[in-house]
């Protein structure tokens, strides 16, 4: 039978940070888990947006716990000042759902100098699951999702001597690549809960082919040809970002949800949710190139050892 909203777990008493919450995938993934008992940190950029959405999971879920937190993953300093305000509000974190992305947009740069798809798809959500991690690890059973995409599979490992392209920079390929890191950052981060006897998951999840605000905006804000093509097919074929959005849900609650795996429409880009094979579970190398590049750009460790230390 196939897994819908209605298979979540209860979850009072449980909280869940979910990034891009004002919109889209972030939204209903929100309204799921607010409609199931837990208490949604709803982090975005946006206030005005999150505010909205807000009052739309309460007109459906008058009871929902909810809590805004303005957090701008294009800035090293935002996303500190929302991890100290959650930590402070929250001793625990039971998942952690690193939804908020960028898809092919024009070269441009964060705040830090981060070329933007690469800073807000990756190194932003790095620099919030470190500020987390303590947290994290010592709230039982806790899931970090991270949200990739099909175009993971276009993706190359991170290059370490150029990682925002620089001078060849392709909009698509970057894209792609963010994406891979997605998968490798997850895959090496529930390898670490596992080394270090950690009860918490890291999983991937992508959403197949759904019509929200994703594709729109990449052909609003300039990456236009193909950009067109996508926006027509998500609009046409795609998804509901409801449906679209089990796959993390299901990697969020699913109790036998397999650490360091990743679900995905049993299509590919349709249908319901289920586990995937890891066609390409990211190497030993690339991994570590991730990390130490990571760790490089934005002084912020992702260590669980270090972080069963400070919790």
């Amino acid at each position: 039978m196939a897994w819908t909203s209605d298979d979540i777990p209860n979850q009072d008493g449980r909280v869940a940070v979910v990034t891009g919450a004002n919109g889209g995938l972030g939204l209903a993934t929100a309204k799921a888990l607010a409609g199931k008992g837990a208490h949604v940190v709803m982090a975005a950029r946006n206030q005005q947006k999150a505010a909205a959405a807000r009052d739309e999971i309460l007109d459906v879920h008058p009871n929902a716990s909810l809590e805004l937190v303005e957090l701008d993953l294009a800035s090293l300093a935002s996303i500190e000042r929302a991890a100290k305000h959650i930590v402070a509000a929250h001793d625990r974190v039971d998942m952690t759902i690193l939804n908020a992305g960028l898809m092919a947009l024009p070269e441009q740069q964060t705040e830090d100098g981060f070329e933007m798809q690469f800073g807000v798809n990756h190194l932003g959500h790095w620099a919030l699951t470190s500020h987390l991690l303590p947290t994290i690890v010592r709230t039982p059973g806790a899931r970090v999702v991270t949200v990739t995409s099909t175009g993971q599979h276009g993706g190359r490992r991170i290059n370490p001597d150029n990682p925002h392209m620089r001078g060849n920079y392709k909009p698509w390929r970057m894209y792609a690549d963010t994406k891979l890191a997605n998968r490798h950052f997850a895959v090496g981060l529930h390898q670490q809960f596992t080394e270090h006897g950690v009860d918490a998951k890291a999983l991937t999840a992508h959403p197949g082919l759904t019509h929200s605000d994703l594709q729109h905006r990449t052909v609003r804000e300039g990456t236009k040809g193909s950009g067109y093509f996508w926006e027509w097919l998500s609009k046409n074929t795609g998804m509901s970002i409801d449906r679209g959005a089990l796959s993390q849900l299901r990697a969020a609650t699913d109790p036998d949800a397999p650490g360091g795996g990743m679900y995905g429409p049993l299509w590919m880009q349709s249908g319901p949710p289920v586990a995937k094979p890891l066609v390409r579970p990211g190497s030993a190398k690339a991994i570590r190139i991730l990390w130490d590049v990571s760790r490089r750009e934005t002084g912020l460790d992702v260590d669980v050892a270090q972080a069963l230390a400070d919790s």
